[in-house]
């Protein structure tokens, strides 16, 4: 079994990476001195993904939007017992999330991690579906579906992706809609997981009071070896210009929602890390809770404590994001798009540059002093080919001039859009 060792001089950090035979990277991070252990047992495998060849077909295939989402629920029931249960007797809290691009399933626990370990590699790689429960989970989900759809914030965030992106499957809800899931049956559920769950296509991140050797020992015991299926995943061409400008939506809230967003091409691997940091600075020079803009939309009754600020990175989109309560979006749209102009002519203060790094810099060194943020920085890198310190490394060289440089290269007014929702 190969081996490597990934060491942050700057941080005084390091971790394992574990090429295990079955086709599995594991990645380990040991912490000296904690308590806790955070595990993420995660698959390249998302929403988007709905259009998919192997080696093994000859075409691509397409399958029903929320099938992603669909099969993550039905993991945790195999045909003997409920994971939960299992992991109530360990004592671990145990979870799972499907984003657009990634599904992970976790624990976190303070002892008997190695049983908890165990029940992960158990479970995800032992699929169970009949037609009664896959009817069962359909109207389970079709319900958290329809509560969705009465989520206004929700809602204004996905009306954004809507109005950003013209074909890219980003725009479409996570969970699919009530139609599409209606199409997913067995046989289709277990085609998308011998693809999708394909250990090369798959990461374990372990981060915590483990030992490496144990760890090892374990997965020699559980991990099953599979072939590489050469998966290849397609999406549709996407134009850089967005869908619409403006996207309303009615709905009974007591201040308007906005959700601001510019679209701008994609990157990925230490590149999409090196761009989306950049961009989070500048982004909070421009607009973040210690900016001028930001204390005169206060000021001005334009803003709440309810706005906040993102990168947007997930899918292989890009989009810089402001989001919030506002009596008048539009104005606060337009004073937004104004101060992005004038930095591209005047350029950003140093001193508050050097604050928000230092601030940002900070936050990313307390997470990595937290074995749930270290295990997701371990599995967000290794998606992307990087490592877990390159955000750190990329925050500790940034100057000011990459800011105001990344203010005129993503934020173009012409490729921005907003999306608001008032009870018009």
């Amino acid at each position: 079994m190969n081996k490597e060792i990934v060491k942050s001089e700057r941080l005084g950090e390091s971790y394992s990476v574990f090429h295990h035979p079955s086709g599995l990277d594991v990645l380990v991070w040991k912490m000296e001195g904690f308590t806790t252990t955070e595990a993420i047992f995660a698959t390249k495998y998302g929403s988007i993904y709905n259009c998919f060849k192997t080696k093994d077909s000859k075409d691509f295939i397409t399958v029903p939007e929320g099938i992603a989402h669909f099969l993550e629920h039905k993991l945790f029931e195999n045909e003997d017992t409920d994971v939960f249960d299992l992991y109530a007797k360990t004592g671990a809290n145990a979870n799972a999330f499907t984003s657009f691009d990634e599904t992970a399933y976790t624990f976190s626990c303070s002892e008997n991690w190695e049983d908890s370990l165990e029940i992960l590699l158990d479970f995800v790689q032992k699929p169970y579906f009949t037609e009664q429960s896959v009817a069962k989970e359909q109207g389970i989900i079709g319900q958290e579906i329809k509560m969705c759809a009465d989520s206004p914030e929700r809602q204004c965030f996905y009306n954004l992706l809507k109005a950003l992106y013209v074909n890219h499957p980003i725009k479409i809800d996570i969970a699919g809609t009530v139609d599409t899931i209606a199409e997913i049956t067995p046989e289709l559920l277990y085609k998308c997981y011998y693809t999708f769950y394909n250990l090369h296509n798959m990461v374990l991140a372990i981060a915590g009071n483990v030992d490496e050797d144990k760890v090892m020992e374990i997965c020699d015991k559980m991990l099953k070896p599979c072939e590489n299926m050469e998966l290849e995943t397609k999406l549709p061409d996407e134009p850089e210009n967005v869908a619409q400008k403006k996207i309303f939506q009615s709905f009974p809230v007591g201040l308007p929602l906005f959700n601001i967003g510019f679209k701008c091409k994609p990157y990925e691997g230490r590149e999409l890390f090196k761009k989306a940091g950049t961009a989070s600075v500048a982004l909070h020079l421009l607009v973040g809770s210690s900016s001028p803009l930001y204390k005169q939309l206060f000021d001005d009754g334009l803003i709440n404590s309810q706005f906040g600020v993102e990168v947007f990175t997930s899918g292989g989109v890009f989009s810089p994001i402001i989001s919030g309560e506002s009596h008048d979006p539009e104005e606060l749209y337009r004073r937004y798009l104004a101060e992005i102009e004038r930095v591209k002519k005047e350029g950003f203060d140093k001193s508050q540059f050097d604050m928000i790094k230092r601030s940002m810099y900070g936050e990313i060194v307390r997470g990595m002093n937290n074995p749930e943020r270290a295990a997701d920085y371990l599995a967000e890198s290794y998606f992307e080919n990087s490592d877990a310190f390159y955000e750190a490394q990329v925050l500790a060289e940034m100057t000011v001039e990459d800011c105001e440089n990344a203010v005129r290269e993503m934020f173009d007014p012409e490729k921005s859009s907003i999306s608001v929702v008032d009870n018009k």
